[in-house]
Formats: C-alpha cells, structure tokens, sequence
C-alpha cells in the first residue's frame, strides 16, 4: 500500500471521527416506547388509595418510554412506566436484559390507576394484587423499548429550560411546600431539521422531549375503576401534537403531599367542571403540557456529555409495621434483611428459618447520581419530600413531632450545586414517602394541634429513610468529583 493511500484513509477515518458520536465523544439519543397496559381478562387491582378497587376498563394505554443517551464511550437509558412504583427487584431483572447498556434507570410515573405492582392493593388486605405475569411483561417491554430507542440513536443537541406553576399544586399536609419547578431537556438534531407543516413552535424539529413535574398522578379519585395514566397521558399526549415527537414523562418531589388543586377550571358557562372526572384530568394534563411547552420556547443550549454515573445499593431499616406485617404474609414479596446499623452493610437474608432470630428488619434498594455534562441528575427510590430538594424546614421543629432534636438533612439541591438539575423519585424503586426525620410525627401528641397524626407515615419505611438515603446521595455526588456549593433556591 503506498504513502498516498495511506494518507487517504487516515484523512477519511480522521473526518469520521469529527462526525460520528462515536468516535467523537458527542451526544446521541433515541426514544421509543412500549405498551405496558394489562389485559382485563384476568382480575386487575387498581394501586393507590383503597383494595379491591378492581379495573373495569381502559381509557388511556400505560406506556414504558425510554430515552438512551450516548457519548461514544457510555451509553445510559432512561425509562419512565407509568405504574404505581416498579420495585427494585423488578429493574434489576429489566438491567439484565440490557447487556449493551452501561446503566438503566427505570422511573415510576406513580399513576394511583395502573396494575398493584407491590402487593398492597389486592381483593382485600391479606391478599396480594399483583400478578407475575403482568410483572414478567412490563419487564420485557421494558427492555424492548430500551433496545428500540438504543437502535433509533442519532447525534443531537440538547437544552434545558424551566418554569414555574405553583398555582398547579396542593399540599395536603403541614408544613406547606412545594416543588413548583417544572423542568425540561428538548433534544434536536445535529445538524437541525425544520418543524414538519402544522407542528407548533419555533426552532428545528425536535427529536423528543423530558419533562419533569412534581404531582402525584391521582386527578380520577379513589372512585375511578378504569386504568389510565392520569394526566400524564395528557401531557404527553398534548406536547407529542404540538411538537411532533417523543414525549418521556418523569415525577419528581411528589410527597408531602403534592396533588392538584381542587376547583381549578371553569367551562365555556363558568360553571365549575367537577373534580376527579375525565375532563379534570385532561384539564390538568393540558396545563401541565402549556407550562412544558413554555420551559422548551425558554430553554438555552446546553451539554449532555459526557456522561458518568455513580449508583450504590444502599439499606433501610424497615420499621413500618404495617410493612413488616404485609411482606410476612407474603402480600408484598420483597427481599428483607437483617439491619446492621449501616446503610452500606445489609445483614443476613431473612428466611422462614431466621425469621425467629429477632432483631430489626431492613430493605435494600438504591440511590444513584449521574453526571450528564451540565446536567446533574438525582434518583431516589421513593416519593421525595420538596423539603429535602430546596431545605426548606420549619425554623424550630414544631411542638408534637417525635424527633425534635434531629439533624436537618442536606437539601438536595445543595448537594448538587448547579441550575440544571432533574430531581427524579421512585427511581428504581418505590419505598414509599422520604420524610424529613425531624417532621416525623407518628405518636402522640400531634404536631399542629392535630388529634390524629399526618398522612404520610404510613407509607414510609420509617423515620431512618430520609437521612440515610441523603447521606449515600452526598456519597454518590463525591465520587463523582462534584464538590458542593451554597444552596440553589427553587
């Protein structure tokens, strides 16, 4: 081979390595999407608010939809289910099925009208609502989407945009607060291609969007028996309309206990459109998409590589009683272990011959933080409390709460110093609501005067979560090099 061909294939490999993400360390992204919905031939229990609540129809598909992100040497996938919470069991065997991917992020939508995924919401207290069956199918379409979206990557570009609309929260439980960011990452082609005839918007055609809202998806009420994704269906389906192109929903600091206002539309008369209905819920899902939709028209370019990830299994100790009892009785089937007194160390696992052993129980599940170039991502398993994102605490622990002398946990946002972050909750897992230890009210008296306690202790693994769940957050952050800095407000 002479000089000159030489000379010629090193300049054609040198101008494939400038366009190719690949070779050239640039971003690249695919989405797709699969049906999770259930088949209503068999009994379907309904998650969220009471049991037996048992589906009767479907009025929305349920839909697992991925977006994988590549920077030619990482390749990360990030799917939202539109399901109550996929417990981390669940997401391990979907991440087996993902070889090519380098790390899998499953993220539940916690819709209250999908299929019981945990066990809780069955024909009745002591019976299991969720079937194998549907479990073993939302994990193989799970992997298909991953796989589909993996296939359908190609070079992009990214931007981040926000905006606020506290008017479209409600916290049901003292003290009031919110996340009332809404947050956004809008992918285009590289080079950009124009917006097809009759989509809206300004700007090159997108290649799909995130969204990221902090509402629990509960509009329909505890008297609906239809599945749906509630108003996230809306919202994705709205911005797919407006921009022609894949929408990935994810819910961020929902507990606490962030759920649409009640009386919030009017129709063409003036008359109040009812709550829990249909046409609320689209109402919701419609406001939701136009405050998206304005976070995207707002949003500034940003860098999405390279990419890095820091994930660690981390333990609980598991004190709810009402949990202990349900996973004796096989009505949640979930690993437990023996509490060592760290987070970093689970015990032995419980088994039918160590069950008599004594001593306190503990769940495993995991925290992880990614490093998407100028994007900083938190992931935590469970419904995040806003006070544990911005540190917005009482000044003194109110009269009544059980640990008064408790440490205040690191906000979340300080352990992420920077404006472009996503604050993703029921990553991976569903624990149930992180409740700042120091708000943790379970005996009495009662903070606020209450006769009875708070909702939300019920549906905690118990007071430890928090705490420990942030402190192997700010672990997860330090090994990634990221040093942190005075507290970003919302």
């Amino acid at each position: 081979m002479n000089l000159r061909r030489l000379l010629l294939i090193a300049g054609f490999l040198s101008l494939a390595a400038l366009h190719s993400p690949a070779l050239a360390g640039g971003l690249s992204v695919g989405f797709a999407a699969r049906d999770i919905s259930p088949d209503l031939k068999r009994p379907v229990w309904l998650a969220g608010f009471q049991p037996n609540r048992r589906a009767t129809t479907i009025h929305d598909p349920l839909m697992a939809r991925a977006l994988v992100l590549g920077d030619g040497v990482t390749r990360i996938a990030l799917v939202s289910v539109d399901l109550i919470g996929l417990q981390y069991q669940a997401v391990q065997k979907i991440r087996t099925g993902l070889p090519d991917v380098d790390y899998c992020l499953v993220a539940s939508t916690h819709t209250h009208h999908g299929p019981d995924t945990i066990g809780l919401w069955g024909p009745s207290p002591l019976v299991t609502g969720v079937d194998p069956a549907y479990l073993d199918r939302v994990c193989v379409q799970t992997i298909e989407a991953v796989k589909a979206a993996t296939a359908a990557m190609q070079t992009a570009r990214a931007s981040y945009g926000t905006t606020r609309a506290r008017e479209l929260l409600h916290d049901s439980r003292l003290p009031k607060v919110y996340d009332d960011v809404l947050r956004v990452i809008a992918f285009t082609p590289s080079p950009p291609t124009p917006l097809p005839q009759g989509a809206r918007g300004d700007g090159p055609q997108p290649l799909g969007i995130l969204v990221q809202w902090n509402c629990h998806p509960e509009v329909l009420g505890r008297k609906n028996h239809a599945v749906t994704a509630d108003f996230p269906s809306t919202v994705v389906a709205d911005l797919a309309k407006r921009y022609a192109c894949p929408i990935v929903y994810f819910s961020g600091p929902l507990g606490g206990l962030m759920s649409p206002p009640e009386g919030l539309w009017r129709d063409a008369a003036g008359r109040r459109v009812p709550d829990e209905t249909i046409e609320s819920m689209q109402r919701y899902g419609a406001d939701v998409a136009e405050q998206a939709a304005k976070a995207v028209e707002q949003a500034s370019p940003c860098e999405l590589t390279p990419l890095e990830v820091s994930a660690a299994e981390v333990a609980l100790p598991l004190d709810n009683p009402w949990y202990l009892i349900a996973r004796s009785m096989g009505v949640v089937a979930r690993p437990g272990f023996y509490w060592t007194g760290s987070r970093d160390r689970p015990g032995d696992r419980l088994t039918p011959q160590t069950r008599g052993r004594g001593g306190r129980a503990a769940l495993v599940t995991e925290v992880a933080c990614l490093r998407l170039g100028d994007v900083l991502v938190a992931c935590l398993p469970g419904e995040i409390y806003p006070e544990l994102a911005y540190g917005e605490y009482p000044s003194a622990a109110e009269p009544g709460v059980d640990f008064p002398e408790a440490p205040l946990e690191t906000p979340i946002t300080q352990l992420l110093p920077n404006e472009r972050v996503l604050l993703l909750g029921l990553a991976n897992d569903e624990i149930g609501y992180i409740i700042p230890r120091r708000q943790w009210d379970a005996r009495p008296p009662f903070a606020y005067g209450k006769p009875r306690g708070q909702y939300g202790e019920i549906n905690s693994v118990g007071p430890d979560a928090a705490p420990l769940l942030i402190e192997a957050l700010a672990d997860r952050v330090r090994t990634l090099g990221i040093s942190q800095a005075r507290q970003i407000n919302p």
